[in-house]
């Protein structure tokens, strides 16, 4: 057995190596990643005319495993960053230049047309994000270009979207430095903020942060207008009820249909958030142990009656 394991981990270690590997196969597209892919980089100081290696500020290390996957895999940096990041030393006035939004490229673009960017900026514009903020709060504030994936679109369950979407508020909602960058101020306490939450561990694993604090859009997969926290759900029945907005949130993707199909094909295909209740796995294994035993017991008192006749 720990000779298994041994290989199976040796396996994964070198799909990831091949993986991150695969990103220097092409050198015009992947010579930015041969210092931004690692935490230290070395170049030729011509002003002392010797070789010299640096640390890489941390914020600038990419992981080329996670754009491996990412929808933007195929896109050479400059075509979102200015050609002339392509020499080094970079220029300083080079970090002035305005980041790319998602409309610079997909704006009024028929073959993304389902993914509604316009609308999006729509609700975006609404929210209390870029109230606060302004312009300067865009797309990759929330959304990181180099490893984006929809998730929400392409996942096989519910913890999986819940997971990837928390993780992106928490980018910020959990991080001192980040939080104080955007918001000017110290950041709250989450769970002080949410101590009228009864079984808030429960809640932050099994439902998305927007679930509370965005208005329930039909028409669009996710909702981006983010509203005050005097705006945001406090009223339990809201979800706990068999008429859920979670039904028109959280459980409404086309691959996660069934899991909408009524309070009874919750209970029976959800592991994560079932409306009305939440399952215990302990108590869901006990239940499954006492049919087994019931049924068996069946089947041994119907052999005993035919071997008796």
């Amino acid at each position: 057995m720990r000779i298994l394991l041994i290989i199976l981990l040796a396996t994964c270690l070198g799909s990831l190596t091949q993986a991150k590997a695969q990103y220097y196969d092409d050198p015009k597209e992947h010579q930015c990643l041969k210092c931004h892919s690692n935490t230290s980089y070395s170049f030729h100081n011509e002003l002392m005319d010797r070789e010299e290696k640096r640390m890489m500020n941390p914020y600038y290390v990419l992981d080329t495993v996670a754009m491996r996957t990412g929808v933007h895999q195929v896109f050479d940096c400059t075509d979102c960053h200015s050609y002339e990041y392509s020499t080094y030393p970079h220029q300083a006035n080079l970090k002035l230049e305005p980041l790319a939004t998602c409309l610079d490229c997909h704006g009024g673009d028929e073959t993304f047309a389902s993914y509604q960017f316009e609308r999006i900026d729509e609700e975006v514009q609404k929210s209390v994000h870029f109230d606060a903020y302004g312009e300067s709060f865009n797309c990759s504030k929330c959304h990181d270009q180099h490893t984006y994936r929809p998730i929400a679109r392409t996942a096989e369950n519910v913890k999986e979207i819940v997971d990837y979407s928390n993780k992106m508020c928490l980018t910020c909602h959990a991080n001192m430095q980040r939080y104080e960058m955007v918001a000017g101020r110290e950041k709250p306490e989450l769970v002080q903020v949410h101590r009228w939450l009864p079984n808030q561990q429960l809640h932050f694993e099994n439902v998305r942060c927007i679930e509370c604090h965005t208005d329930v859009t039909d028409s669009l997969m996710v909702s981006h207008n983010i509203r005050p926290k005097t705006q945001a759900v406090r009223n339990c029945i809201e979800c706990h009820s068999g008429n859920s907005k979670l039904k028109a949130s959280l459980y409404k993707y086309e691959n996660l249909q069934k899991r909408s199909e009524g309070v009874l094909g919750n209970i029976i295909s959800n592991d994560s958030y079932v409306i009305g209740t939440h399952q215990v796995p302990f108590l869901q294994w006990l239940s499954v142990v006492i049919l087994i035993c019931v049924l068996g017991g069946v089947l041994v008192h119907v052999i005993f009656r035919i071997l008796k006749k």
